[in-house]
């Protein structure tokens, strides 16, 4: 049997191409297979499709050609044993480095961040699984582990393929770990032209989009999967309704960016249980938004850090508009100004002009909030986990409220709700009424999520009748 270095180096000869590119394996299925030794051999019938997905790879602190710096450690210690009759912990240590990295370029489940998964072979994290954690490091530690591989990960070219299926409501997050997301946050940036016309510095972004993460807590729902959700779907509409030809570039930014941080430092608990228990953040606020302005403090004072500070080569003007326009798009998604800000947007949509400064405030704070609360127009393969994180956490909140004393929501009350009921009412009531008035606006966002929203009032409502059904025949 070939080693998997050998079968990896036959494919990369039967593509033409050399050692620092990547290679994607499909099955006559269209599923990515692990190109391994154990592949099983391929007939007229059932063949394989090879495919380049990625190139140029430019790894910081790591050269291109692993072969070589492999070889130049080989030497480097055949000299120190010459010389000291043992080989240092340094060399080993750089040596399992390398070969941890070209395990990762050969892993189809590392790749992941490029579109590759193994729907067969290595198992896939639980949909309520944290990031895979080493027991002895400390938070710190594993942000550092991530901000590592970020960094590593950064200059990889991401596929054209990938670019645009980023750009789609159909986005899985589910197949990605946090450095990959902070990479195609990173591409989101770019592709929107925001570097070049704002003057970001690429070291500047990278630190600024760590330190988000960061700020993100490891909680059920309110993590920073849920804030690349709502800044990848925020893209994906920028994308969807042709908005860089309608507004500003500051106007994307303020969105986007927005989107990013809307939910920092959140701490798994609502704005109701802060002022019921008259919490740190409620008293700090007079209980007007607590989360959300908590939400945007952390974001300027992470602005703040000039090694962080995106803005910083704005006009005084431009910054004067991007605090002002994040201020308003982040206190917008708190749900208790729901009805205020789609009924001001109701009456303006007949009319609506892209030119009038309010029109275009009250549109921005409605892209943010679609953004916000727009998992039921994913695919339901994703939409459902996320239901699932969200009902944790609103369980984790009413299982504390009952121990305090204080009022509980019968919608978070896990002995009231099912999955099902929590979502046609929210479905009925909440989004739908939002997406489609924004779909009279962009009529082209029927197909992207408006009709997949439907889709899902209908599978929970039938679920929702056979729970009924099922009750009343074990009554009787």
């Amino acid at each position: 049997m070939c080693q998997p270095q050998k079968t990896s180096n036959l494919f990369r000869a039967a593509a033409e191409v050399g050692s620092n590119h990547i290679l994607k394996l499909y099955d006559t299925n269209g599923s990515v297979v692990k190109i391994s030794p154990r592949l099983e051999a391929n007939s007229e019938d059932s063949y394989y499709r090879l495919e380049v997905v990625a190139s140029d790879l430019q790894s910081v602190g790591m050269p291109t050609e692993l072969d070589d710096i492999e070889s130049r450690l080989q030497h480097l210690e055949s000299k120190v044993m010459e010389d000291a009759g043992k080989t240092p912990d340094i060399i080993d240590e750089l040596k399992s480095q390398v070969e941890s990295f070209k395990r990762k370029l050969e892993s189809v489940q590392h790749l992941n961040w490029m579109g590759l998964f193994n729907k067969d072979g290595d198992h896939q994290r639980s949909k309520f699984s944290k990031k895979p954690t080493t027991p002895h490091l400390s938070v710190d530690q594993e942000h550092q582990q991530v901000r590592k591989n970020f960094t590593n990960m950064s200059s990889l070219q991401v596929t054209e393929k990938v670019r645009e299926h980023l750009k789609t409501p159909n986005f899985d997050n589910w197949q990605w770990e946090e450095a990959e997301m902070l990479v195609l946050l990173q591409v989101m940036f770019t592709d929107l032209d925001f570097l070049m016309a704002f003057h970001i510095e690429l070291d500047v972004l990278q630190n600024f989009l760590f330190e988000v993460y960061c700020h993100y807590n490891s909680i059920p729902f309110h993590n920073f999967h849920h804030c690349f959700c709502v800044t990848q779907m925020m893209y994906g509409l920028i994308w969807l309704t042709d908005l860089r030809s309608r507004l500003p570039r500051l106007d994307l930014l303020i969105m986007l960016t927005s989107a990013l941080c809307h939910d920092l430092d959140h701490p798994g608990y609502n704005n109701v249980f802060q002022i019921n228990a008259q919490t740190d953040l409620a008293i700090r606020y007079n209980d007007i938004s607590p989360l959300e302005n908590h939400h945007c403090a952390v974001a300027f004072g992470i602005l703040a850090k000039p090694e962080c500070n995106i803005l910083k080569n704005l006009s005084s003007e431009q910054y004067r508009l991007v605090r002002g326009g994040m201020i308003r798009c982040i206190l917008a998604t708190d749900m208790a100004r729901h009805n205020e800000i789609l009924n001001k947007f109701k009456s303006i949509q007949p009319a609506f002009d892209f030119n009038n400064k309010e029109h275009k405030e009250v549109l921005m704070k409605i892209m943010v909030k679609v953004s916000d609360i727009s998992n039921e127009a994913r695919p339901m393969a994703v939409a459902e986990q996320w239901l699932d994180c969200l009902l944790q956490e609103f369980f984790n909140q009413s299982d504390t409220e009952k121990l305090k004393g204080l009022p509980v929501a019968a919608f978070m009350d896990r002995d009231k709700v099912s999955k099902p009921s929590s979502q046609t009412s929210f479905i009925r009531f909440v989004l739908l009424p939002l997406f489609s008035e924004l779909t009279k606006l962009f009529p082209c966002l029927e197909e992207h999520i408006l009709e997949p929203v439907r889709q899902a009032l209908e599978y929970y409502s039938t679920l929702e009748r056979a729970g009924k059904d099922e009750e009343l025949t074990t009554k009787a």
